[in-house]
């Protein structure tokens, strides 16, 4: 199990438990008591948890983002829509023909998928909304990758999807978020879509992240991967330029909608 990955399950532990042990998550994690430690205190730093004597709390930050129920897949796709609309058209304009697309779940990929009908192309994704785009499309090859459905929020999540993606070899991924922190980290709120959100990043060789201004800071405790993985950055004129620098410096490329 990667760092990353641990650290979204100690955070998600907490969210359920509110305080743990370093006992606790060993055992839970099934490492040792030592490298929970040293998560711990990588997690304290980033203001996820708060060190406690030993072992962790959640922190008052992660406490206040924690999210409330979660908005249906129509009333989230309706906010921002123009900018949604400019991000995507800029996205489209990336992909070339016959090469291998994953679309992350969300509300901005599907606007992706509009455009990329009539195109000889491979589409991958576990969002639902994105079939609906393409389904009677013969000209794009679509994957849909399969797992647990997620009818709030039109999409497929679980171990099946993570499985599937690990077999996935795409020439580019398009992934979205629910926040990008001023440290350069990539976070998400929903515990059941960031394994997945993780697994996208592993399964091509050029990761671009579509996220509007609104997203500079958002919200979000799970940690997906950081700027210094995006290698293409798709935003909106309001996005915070101190972190727009923080991807520049790494050597990814900003493109404003």
């Amino acid at each position: 199990m990667t760092s990353s990955k641990r650290h979204m399950k100690i955070v998600e532990s907490l969210r359920v438990t509110g305080v743990a042990s370093v006992r606790e998550l060993a055992e839970r994690l099934q490492v040792s008591e030592s490298t929970i430690r040293r998560d711990l205190t990588e997690l304290d730093r980033h203001g996820e948890l708060v060190r406690t004597y030993g072992g962790a709390a959640l922190s008052p930050r992660a406490v206040a983002e924690r999210p409330a129920v979660e908005e249906p897949f129509d009333v989230s796709a309706a906010h921002d829509r123009a900018v949604k609309e400019a991000m995507a058209e800029r996205a489209a304009e990336l992909v070339a023909d016959d090469t291998v697309v994953v679309l992350d779940i969300g509300t901005t990929t599907p606007l992706i998928a509009r455009r990329l009908r009539g195109r000889p192309v491979t589409v991958i994704t576990s969002n639902l909304a994105v079939l609906d785009e393409l389904r009677d499309d013969d000209s794009v090859r679509l994957v849909v990758l399969g797992g647990v459905l997620r009818r709030n929020y039109q999409s497929l999540v679980g171990t099946l999807t993570e499985s599937a993606l690990r077999q996935v070899s795409a020439d580019l991924v398009f992934l979205s978020c629910t926040g990008v922190r001023a440290n350069g980290h990539v976070v998400d709120d929903m515990a059941v879509e960031a394994p997945i959100k993780q697994a996208l990043v592993e399964s091509a060789p050029r990761v671009v992240l579509v996220a509007g201004e609104s997203k500079f800071p958002g919200t979000g405790s799970l940690r997906l991967c950081s700027l210094a993985d995006i290698d293409v950055l798709i935003t909106s004129a309001g996005a915070d330029p101190r972190t727009l620098d923080l991807c520049r410096q790494a050597g990814g490329q900003v493109i404003t909608a």
